[in-house]
């Protein structure tokens, strides 16, 4: 009798153990499968400026193996990764391996552009009747925000969200009045976003207290390759514009806009980049290859596809969104080979491409181009998407 209980309180004991470990797989995999679903960003240091301003990095993921790095200097993306048709995760965005590269060196890799991205003819505008004088950057005219615009200032985090469906990081930035020559104490955030499409949102809000004049972007150049020693000549383009922004040979524009009809500008069928880009053509002599705004098609619209960009050989494809008039297209025509590429080599010229999403080059002074004007009261907000995905 004795030993009958013993037999049975062992099979008691072996069924509960039995259970317990049950319910602790069904937890680890539980956790596992949490785990796996999760959106994450994560914060580090990456270095501080030469005034001494602290720099932090944030990494965006998410379930599909996309990460988004992001400097507080500059807003920079310093790195995309992104997987190729077979999976392999590679960078597909050129950048520097230290901040004091950013600093000294940098053509605009991967920065959030202000307060007017593009350029200004002579650095001079006027509005309601005050003429205003702005730094100059680029020859005679003031490019990207002047010399030091919104790509070389720290900018501070004002949120991080991590939701089931998306990761975000918010900067800010205040623009006193007059800085670079601009009126009007510009308030601005830029909000990136990182979706479990892989998707990445760029959405940028700013008011002012004084009517000045706003045009941001982002300038990353893209190499959807993942290797940067290679050209971007191969990759095939698609844009939905009839016309673009012609300009003079300080690529200023004309005034006018002009028919993409057989021209090296037509790129409302996907082309490669590398068919027309030293084509014997006036335009593209000027921008020494592909320099230039295009006017969008569907602008009432708003928010809609408006660029593709695919690499064959990886099958990456890249799709871009926007609620702007033009978006310029820069073939990476002034990299000279001198600056580095993180892991060795230097990159070359036309070893990446950018897409601008903006309004047209110069609008202040072009009184026929949609305006880029803010007033006291009223507030800028446009938002751009670049999505990635294989075929």
């Amino acid at each position: 009798m004795r030993l009958e209980k013993q037999t049975a309180l062992l099979i008691g004991i072996y069924i509960v153990l039995t259970v317990c470990f049950a319910c602790n797989e069904n937890i680890k995999k539980k956790i596992i499968r949490e785990k796996e679903s999760m959106m994450q960003i994560d914060k580090n240091v990456y270095g501080s400026t030469i005034d001494n301003n602290y720099v932090s990095e944030f990494s965006l993921r998410n379930v599909g193996g996309i990460e988004v790095n992001i400097i507080t200097y500059g807003g920079i993306i310093t790195k995309i990764m992104a997987p190729d048709s077979e999976g392999r995760m590679e960078n597909v965005v050129l950048g520097f391996d230290n901040l004091e590269q950013y600093e000294k060196e940098n053509p605009f890799f991967g920065a959030l552009v202000g307060r007017y991205g593009n350029r200004i003819a002579k650095g001079k505008f006027s509005l309601e009747g005050v003429a205003y004088t702005l730094e100059k950057n680029n020859g005679d005219n003031s490019l990207h925000g002047g010399l030091k615009g919104f790509d070389k200032v720290v900018w501070q985090v004002e949120e991080v969200k991590e939701t089931d469906s998306f990761v975000s990081l918010k900067l800010s930035y205040l623009s006193e009045d007059m800085e670079e020559g601009f009126p009007g104490n510009l308030k601005t955030n830029v909000t990136y976003t990182l979706h479990k499409d892989n998707s990445l949102d760029v959405l940028y809000e700013a008011t002012t207290d004084k009517t000045t004049i706003v045009n941001l972007t982002q300038h990353s150049y893209f190499n959807l390759s993942g290797n940067f020693s290679e050209l971007i000549l191969d990759h095939e383009v698609a844009i939905d514009a009839d016309k673009f922004v012609p300009v003079d040979p300080k690529l200023i524009p004309l005034g006018e806009l002009a028919s993409v009809q057989d021209t090296p500008f037509d790129f409302r069928k996907a082309r490669l980049v590398g068919n027309a880009i030293n084509a014997d053509n006036e335009q593209i002599k000027l921008g020494s290859g592909y320099d230039h705004c295009w006017v969008l098609n569907s602008q009432e619209k708003g928010y809609r596809l408006v660029a593709k960009a695919y690499h064959s050989k990886s099958g990456r494809l890249m799709e871009v969104f926007t609620d702007q008039p033009g978006m310029q297209l820069y073939t990476g025509n002034f990299l000279d080979g001198t600056l580095p590429v993180p892991g060795g080599g230097t990159y070359a010229k036309r070893s990446g491409l950018c897409f601008e999403t903006q309004h047209y080059p110069d609008s202040p002074n072009q009184p026929q181009f949609p305006s880029t004007t803010l007033e006291p009261g009223k507030k800028y907000i446009t938002k751009t998407t670049f999505k990635f995905s294989t075929k």
